[in-house]
């Protein structure tokens, strides 16, 4: 039986040990999702990337979970883009590639610092919002998350929005009490059902531009997620799209941190750009990325 070969990466990390940890798939030509699947259970990690093509400067992937194929996963793509360029799979010096997903292609640019490739930028799916959910609802993720209204940060937008998952956000006043939460996983998963999100996010701000967050997908069979790219991603537009972080120049960037309270801090920058009625139509998440493993299956 042929080897298969993968590697483990700590995305938005600059050394492993740190942020959110993803397995990459380097040839899955000729698999099928029942295959990859069993892959991704196999090898237990939250994401783990597919590479199904290669082609020059385009690369097919699909994203699994241990228990369902997901559209998007900003950290692996993050991981995987930078992983491509240091492994030599894509061309030196490259400066853009495309990851070519089974609903669109996300353009990933590299940044080097001294000849060598130390960030990758990825443009997620386009952001899209749901209607605001009643407070009822947000009353019941409260609950579910382990504090109450007392903490919720009126200043700063909830709601469902999208770049590859929906997620709810949920804003806290302030970094220590998201650290202090201690969700009723069983209660969240009930919450997620019914407002019908992949991961509930509670963040708070620390700055104008900066924010802290933690992410929960007991509906992805993840109880926490250490570092999160597709949610980050969404909370960077939700935010544009209340007017709650400064425009310049037609586009804003924000940092967020997250991963700390579970002792794998990582730090996701999100480029949030608009367009000229003043909405946000693109995201793009980017961060460091750290090789932590290679091996055989």
């Amino acid at each position: 039986m042929a080897r298969i070969p993968y590697i483990l990466v700590d995305a938005f990390a600059p050394a492993p040990g740190a942020g959110n940890r993803v397995a990459i798939v380097l040839d899955a030509r000729g698999m099928g999702l029942e295959e990859m699947q069993t892959i991704a259970r196999r090898l237990g990690e939250a994401e783990t990337a597919f590479l199904t093509e290669r082609r020059e400067t385009v690369f097919g992937v699909r994203f699994f979970t241990p228990k369902e194929e997901v559209e998007f996963s900003g950290h692996a793509a993050v991981a995987l883009g930078l992983s491509l360029v240091r492994l030599g799979l894509a061309p030196e010096g490259i400066g853009r590639l495309y990851l070519h997903t089974p609903t669109e292609a996300l353009p990933v640019e590299i940044v080097y610092e001294g000849g060598a490739p130390v960030k990758a930028l990825v443009r997620g799916p386009s952001p899209r919002f749901r209607d605001l959910p009643p407070f009822e609802a947000l009353r019941a993720a409260l609950e579910a998350l382990g504090t109450n209204e007392r903490y919720l940060h009126r200043g700063l937008p909830y709601g469902i929005a999208y770049t590859g998952l929906w997620s709810l956000f949920v804003p806290l006043i302030a970094p220590g009490v998201v650290d202090a939460l201690e969700p009723e996983m069983p209660a969240l998963l009930e919450v997620s059902r019914k407002l019908e999100v992949a991961t509930v996010h509670a963040y708070a701000p620390m700055g104008p531009r900066s924010f802290y967050a933690r992410d929960f997908a007991p509906l992805l069979g993840i109880p926490e997620d250490p570092v999160t790219g597709s949610a980050n991603a969404a909370l960077g537009a939700l935010l544009a799209r209340a007017g709650v972080v400064p425009k310049r120049e037609g586009r804003v960037q924000l940092t967020v941190y997250q991963g700390h309270r579970l002792g794998n801090p990582g730090v996701v920058e999100v480029l949030v750009e608009y367009s000229p009625t003043g909405l946000p139509y693109g995201v793009r998440i980017g961060g460091e990325a750290a090789l932590v493993f290679t091996g055989e299956l």
